[in-house]
């Protein structure tokens, strides 16, 4: 059997040594791995009649060559938003120019398939979040087997209780809004501090919770920026040493605005995200004349090694989804359920969007996280 391995949208911490484990135990098993570069790109860009083309976008794994790769965080294999199902005309490769007749987004899925085919691929183990996996998704209803793996920093993938990536994620904010305190308290400012997150708030929210910051805001919740500046000041007042802090999803939004959108959207449909934590200490410091220190973490959260747990739920997951395709299972993803590994249709990745349960675990009036209940509730909460 060929199994081949991708990863895809953004990096976290944990993908190394999940491409590892999988290469380690079809080699043990004695099957053959080959990685795609770049994502679902590598399926685009991949002119089979052109060895050099494959040569560029594909790569034979084998134990030696994945010695040492988990020993860092990112993806060696790299990784891309590309969506083989919409390509613009000005990203598709020069020979497949001929077959981008009328208006984009052109879809060639079938080419993709062409692909698979010729590199003699029997199963696919997709490592990604909602986007990538919905890609995944349409290859399994053409008929190609696929083994998914959940990732993502935001944790919000259907269907699993946690994401390889989220918890190193988390860890990096607490760490760092630590670190921010001594410049915060130093200068007696009110810090804002801009975390990771479109649509689900569970990262500003964790992190604040573990940190013990004063104010958290999310996704799911406009923010009356007066109110919040209230509460600041006075949380401010009240330390010993006079400052205070706040996180902030990326995808939050202010009462009557929007979210902080930049660019065009991306072949799933999204723009970049970013800013909005400048936005808020603007207004705060309208409102409240207080000095800002705006810090957006953005990639560093995303950035370095895994730690512990998200190196065991990588291996482990790598280790069930290689097993999977082994047996020839397909359409399945695999997931923790209830402190289970388990594994559930790769349908469920597009049931929606998981957010946070604002009634059970958030005080909108106080932009506060407020754990009302644990007993039955995942490790990670949600």
């Amino acid at each position: 059997m060929r199994i081949g391995i991708l990863t895809g949208g953004g990096d976290v911490p944990g993908l190394n040594p999940c491409i590892k484990a999988v290469v380690n135990r079809a080699a043990g098993a004695g099957h053959d791995v080959i990685g795609l570069r770049r994502g679902w790109a590598a399926l685009l860009s991949t002119n089979p009649d052109d060895p050099e083309s494959i040569a560029m976008n594909t790569e034979l794994l084998d134990p030696t060559y994945v010695r040492t790769i988990d020993r860092t965080g990112g993806t060696f294999l790299h990784t891309s938003r590309t969506n083989p199902a919409r390509v613009r005309r000005s990203e598709v490769p020069p020979f497949l120019a001929s077959s981008a007749v009328g208006d984009d987004p052109f879809d060639f899925t079938d080419h993709a398939l062409k692909v698979l085919d010729h590199l003699g691929i029997d199963v696919l183990i997709p490592i990604g979040g909602d986007d990538t996996l919905s890609y995944g998704l349409r290859l399994h209803q053409e008929g190609v087997p696929v083994v998914a793996i959940p990732k993502t920093m935001d944790n919000d993938v259907h269907g699993t209780d946690y994401c390889i990536g989220f918890s190193t994620a988390v860890t990096r904010g607490v760490d760092f809004i630590h670190n921010l305190r001594t410049s915060t308290g130093s200068h007696e400012r009110i810090a804002v501090v801009e975390l990771f997150g479109r649509y689900s708030g569970e990262t500003s929210l964790l992190t604040a919770y573990l940190a013990g910051v004063d104010r958290a805001v999310i996704s799911e919740v406009p923010v009356d920026v007066e109110r919040l500046a209230g509460f600041l000041t006075a949380d401010k007042q009240l330390n010993p040493s006079n400052y205070a802090m706040a996180t902030i999803s990326e995808g939050a939004v202010l009462e009557g605005g929007q979210m902080a959108l930049r660019g065009e959207a991306d072949a799933y449909g999204h723009r970049k995200l970013g800013g909005i934590g400048a936005e808020l200490g603007a207004e705060i410091t309208r409102l409240t004349g207080e000095g800002i220190i705006f810090q957006q973490l953005a990639y560093l959260m995303r950035s370095g090694s895994p730690d512990s747990l998200d190196l065991m739920v990588a291996m482990n997951y790598a280790a069930m989804a290689t097993d999977l395709a082994i047996e020839g299972a397909s359409g399945r993803m695999v997931a923790l359920r209830g402190g289970t590994y388990t594994n559930v249709p790769i349908s469920v990745t597009g049931e929606g969007v998981r957010r946070v349960d604002v009634d059970e675990l958030y005080d909108a009036d106080q932009y506060q996280p407020k754990i009302r209940h644990v007993g039955g509730k995942p490790m990670f909460l949600y």
